[in-house]
């Protein structure tokens, strides 16, 4: 075998495959927060109903459910690499398609598209990193990937912030009235088009990095497994190690059938990955997202163009927060994290929701989205990836992780599709003034925090074989 590399050098390898798999997770930030700022318009354009304007917005996680479902196939036919590769080819469609829609039909088909590629992406690239890393770097950069998806929302809303009209403070009324018809006519196009330029630039650079050296070893292709090893260990010995580890992992795993999946064992842990992917969804993050800057026009009395403004907000505390989970995840570990950004979001979102009840909006409200908001990405956001990317064995981690994230589409397409009609229903405008949604996130967060506290055990510093085993453990208890 090669020399194995030096450790600076392993690192940096390791970092730069890590960066070009995360831009999967840009593309997932950019083609999900596109909708908050162009779905202002296209609903206008569009003249839709609030039903029509749900599914507009929730065509694409459909799309990303069955994505993630294809990508557990996917991943290990043809490759976690290959994989990605496909989706970035979907981002690029959907992006262009996305701009040249006439109708709800055919906006719903390329956003679709999309969804297809942010499902593939979202199962792919983490795994993909979690097999790349070694144990004490894995949930650093694991976490590059939430990293990435955050960066994506905030340049899509620097992106749609710009293509609305930048600063519209001071404007003239007639001149706002002209730059909202622009928006409207053909503004929310080239917000989707915007996308075409990270979508092409994924697809290029995929073709630059290796396969994962489990796939390989999984497949048989012992001998680009070990020259893989050698580029991302810093030593010999480590390399054969680590090979010797997944070669025996996989020689003792049988391939993976529905007794085995709902075992004792795995099957728990496949109920904990479901079920953190239900609770990162139903705690409210990707609506307060999605439809940013239509509840600051709408519940907090902002214009449509100003809105566009204050969703940058949104998306900077966002990034920052997200830079915690990177530097702490490792260190406290994912249940800290975890707990405390629960409660964190149960006070953001229950400040938020009195102040709407109450009809007391202002800078309280506004502050209060953000508590929530630096809280998701410093707990829920990012521990969440890692946990599913390394609590599943190797032999089942495809199709585990697949009906894991697929869940998580599920429930964020549900959200998504959901919150219109109950934000508009007469019981939440009568009887909550408008706050109705918040309180019931509100609520799921304290269930979330409760859940992982009593059930979800420490992934912090184990091997994925280690996890393995510890499943196996449970499941002979």
């Amino acid at each position: 075998m090669n020399t194995a590399a030096s450790s600076s050098s392993a690192t940096l390898t390791i970092f730069k495959i890590t960066i070009v798999a995360a831009l999967g997770g840009l593309l997932f930030g950019y083609d999900t927060g596109v909708i908050a700022g162009s779905q202002l318009y296209f609903t206008e354009y569009f003249n839709f109903t609030p039903a029509e304007q749900g599914w507009a917005v929730s065509s694409a996680l459909y799309g990303c459910l069955i994505g993630a479902l294809l990508g557990g196939y996917l991943t290990k036919r043809i490759s976690r690499k290959y994989t990605l590769i496909l989706a970035a080819a979907l981002f690029s469609v959907s992006a262009w398609g996305s701009g040249i829609a006439d109708s709800l039909d055919q906006l719903a088909f390329y956003r679709i598209l999309g969804g297809l590629a942010v499902g593939m992406a979202s199962l792919a690239a983490p795994m993909y990193i979690a097999e790349i890393a070694p144990p004490q770097m894995r949930g650093r950069m694991v976490s590059y990937y939430q990293l990435a998806v955050v960066i994506g929302f905030f340049v899509v809303f620097l992106a749609t912030y710009f293509i609305g009209g930048g600063d519209t403070y001071g404007m003239a009324p007639e001149v706002l009235e002209q730059l909202h018809e622009h928006n409207v006519s053909e503004g929310w196009r080239i917000m989707f088009w915007s996308e075409l330029l990270p979508a092409l630039a994924f697809l290029v650079l995929m073709f630059t990095v290796p396969h994962s050296p489990r796939w390989l070893i999984l497949k048989g292709r012992t001998e680009e497994a070990k020259a893989v090893l050698a580029r991302i260990t810093s030593s010999e010995q480590e390399a054969a190690s680590e090979f010797s580890d997944i070669e025996e992992s996989l020689a003792n795993s049988s391939t993976p059938n529905m007794a085995v999946l709902f075992g004792k064992g795995i099957g728990f842990a496949l109920f904990l990955g479901v079920m953190l992917s239900i609770f990162q969804q139903i705690t409210g993050i990707n609506a307060i997202l999605y439809y940013g800057a239509e509840i600051f026009s709408n519940a907090l009395g902002y214009g449509p163009e100003d809105a566009l403004k204050q969703q940058l907000w949104l998306g900077a505390v966002n990034l920052i927060f997200t830079f915690v989970a990177i530097y702490k995840v490792d260190s406290w570990g994912r249940k800290p994290l975890f707990i405390g950004g629960s409660i964190g979001m149960f006070v953001g979102l229950a400040v938020l929701g009195l102040t709407i009840y109450t009809q007391q909006m202002g800078v309280i409200s506004l502050l209060a989205i953000l508590v929530f908001i630096g809280s998701f990405a410093m707990s829920m956001g990012p521990v969440v990836w890692v946990m599913l990317s390394e609590m599943f064995p190797n032999n089942v981690r495809s199709v585990a992780m697949s009906i894991a994230v697929a869940a998580q589409w599920l429930f964020n397409a549900l959200v998504a599709n959901s919150f219109p009609l109950v934000n508009d229903s007469a019981l939440n405008q009568s009887s909550f003034n408008g706050a109705l949604p918040y309180f019931i996130f509100a609520s799921f967060c304290v269930v979330a925090m409760v859940f992982v506290w009593k059930l979800v055990p420490e992934t912090k510093g184990k091997t994925l074989e280690e996890m393995e085993e510890l499943w196996s453990a449970k499941g002979d208890s």
